[in-house]
């Protein structure tokens, strides 16, 4: 495994982990929340803002206006089945959806699943090193390679890895710091 392919799945790793992160409610509406959202459309299930304009009116409210009316019952029946933690309120024209403030109960648990996210994403990282390291140390072993490149590459995949790690890190730390703001 070339250190560029290395560096691409750990990239694709930290890319997965900072759109899960922003899917994690911090108190603020963010439409971000609503992605894994499919509405039954004509007998396919399509992302909710595919079918509807979805706005931040306010700083704690998200505004989802649907281009055919016929869709809102199915729209607001999608959000509650997602388990948000949020109820839609359908006034018949849209669906708002009003986030209340997070007690500071609520703000650590959310702290708790970033970090279990957070571990994991490292895991994933740790595991993509694992097997560049293999794959190198299998080269070795059928002499493609001599042992002085093998120590180069170990290196070269742990610099890599450590970087990956860090921004994971990184990005915990912003969004926890996010989060504990009232």
């Amino acid at each position: 495994m070339k250190i560029t392919e290395v560096e691409n799945k750990m990239k694709d790793r930290i890319d997965f982990f900072e759109e899960s992160l922003s899917e994690i409610r911090a108190g603020r509406a963010n439409p971000a929340i609503l992605n894994r959202v499919m509405v039954e459309y004509y007998g396919t299930p399509t992302p909710i803002n595919q079918v509807s304009s979805v706005s931040v009116p306010e700083a704690r409210q998200i505004l989802i206006q649907p281009w055919d009316m016929s869709i809102l019952k199915a729209i607001e029946r999608a959000i509650i089945e997602a388990n948000l933690g949020i109820n839609p309120q359908n006034d018949g024209k849209c669906i708002r959806l009003v986030f209340p403030e997070l007690t500071e109960e609520r703000r650590k648990d959310i702290v708790k699943e970033i970090k279990e996210l957070t571990e994991n994403t490292k895991v994933l990282i740790r595991n993509i090193r694992r097997e560049a390291i293999d794959g190198i140390k299998k080269e070795e072993k059928n002499k493609e390679i001599s042992e002085d490149d093998l120590k180069k590459g170990e290196e070269e995949i742990q610099k890599v890895t450590d970087k990956f790690v860090k921004i994971a890190e990184e990005k915990y730390e912003k969004k926890c710091k996010e989060i504990m703001t009232i």
